[in-house]
């Protein structure tokens, strides 16, 4: 299974706990004060998917309706930063682990003027607050580095792959220290930059995650924002970073009501989709994730995978038995089989596909998995 968890960070009263009690429900403790978070908050949210309920109806039976089964992704509220965190000030230690086991960073910035609201450095701006989370992760990351490549500068005397690491390494510090993340750092060679995957992976670099940038506005500022988002617009955009403008405060209020209220509400702002709904599938195409689905009378659901799975592997996330044991798959696109109005008669017509080990799977395939243990 795909890791689907996004750690949100932030400064402090950036409106990152209002947030996560509203995507989540899950009642985290949200205050005027920095440090109001204390311990990492989880809370998981379901994937907004309207195809599973168009398939459930095609398998719908009279009165008995297959259940629905979401993918769902993790969002952990981790402690709020300041200056000096990557020594340890604030909850710095506290916020560096927990930050290391996510998968990506939503990266919420205030955006909006509020005087009852205490700013930590006592006013607004985006660009300031961002650089301050960002040297922060930088400089976290530069010290996980330099204690490597002290010890490897020592072997590599005597092994050619601590050598090639050291090769690697030095250049990658190099773009730390100018201010650039490590998830822009390429060194031109497929071999090289396969290693440095493995290099982010096991040293836990903080900035090689993907970052969806969450500009949070007040509701006058739905939904395409003010100056303060354009300023960070403009950085998402040099960083190839993915942006969502949200209001913190809407998203508390959607998340009190009922199904059919909220889509009124957000339809009198003038809005398809709710904050979370976005920062969710921001997420999703950060991580680079695509859904599959399995489909019948029993049940609907829905599957993660990363992008450019193949289809043994995809069913290895139903069950490991069914990777172990794959023959082939039946797949068909979502679409045709709600077109079909089922296996059968899509059978019928021609359009279910055989395929096999070597099938990459795409988004929205509805599969059938053959195996055999």
């Amino acid at each position: 299974m795909a890791n689907l968890s996004i750690g949100i960070v932030g400064l402090p009263n950036v409106g990152k706990s209002t947030l996560f009690n509203a995507i989540t429900k899950a009642g985290a403790l949200a205050a005027n004060y920095p440090f109001a978070t204390i311990d990492k908050n989880v809370g998981v949210v379901t994937v907004p998917d309207e195809r599973l309920e168009k398939l459930a109806d095609v398998f719908a039976k009279g009165e008995r309706r297959p259940p629905v089964v979401p993918t769902y992704v993790e969002f952990v509220d981790i402690a709020g930063l300041v200056k000096g965190a990557h020594r340890g000030e604030g909850l710095g230690n506290q916020f560096l682990g927990n930050i290391r086991e996510v998968a990506a960073v939503a990266h919420v910035v205030r955006c909006f003027e509020d005087p009852n609201v205490v700013h930590v450095d006592g006013s607004v701006d985006p660009l300031r607050d961002a650089e301050i989370i960002n040297t922060e992760l930088a400089l976290a990351d530069l010290g996980t580095l330099e204690r490597r490549l002290e010890k490897l500068e020592r072997s590599a005397r005597v092994s050619k792959e601590d050598a090639a690491l050291v090769e690697l390494l030095r250049p990658l510090v190099a773009h730390l220290e100018s201010g650039e993340p490590a998830r822009t750092f390429r060194t031109g060679n497929e071999e090289h930059d396969k290693l440095l995957r493995r290099v982010f992976k096991e040293y836990g670099l903080i900035t090689a995650k993907p970052v969806v940038y969450v500009a949070n506005v007040g509701e006058e500022d739905l939904p395409e924002g003010n100056a303060h988002v354009e300023k960070l617009r403009e950085l998402a955009a040099r960083e190839g970073a993915e942006l969502v403008v949200i209001s913190a405060k809407i998203e508390a209020e959607l998340a009190e009501l009922s199904d059919e209220e909220a889509r009124e509400y957000l339809a009198e702002l003038g809005l398809e989709q709710s904050g979370l709904d976005r920062l969710v599938l921001a997420g999703y195409r950060a991580l680079d994730l695509i859904t599959f689905l399995t489909a019948g009378e029993k049940e609907v659901r829905a599957w993660t995978v990363k992008r450019g799975t193949k289809a043994p592997q995809a069913a290895g996330t139903i069950h490991s038995d069914m990777e172990r044991g794959f023959i082939r798959a039946e797949v068909i696109d979502w679409e045709k089989l709600v077109e079909a109005g089922g296996w059968a008669a899509a059978k019928e017509k021609g359009w279910v596909r055989t395929e096999g080990k070597d099938y990459v799977v795409q988004d929205g395939d509805v599969m059938l998995i053959l195996f055999n243990v």
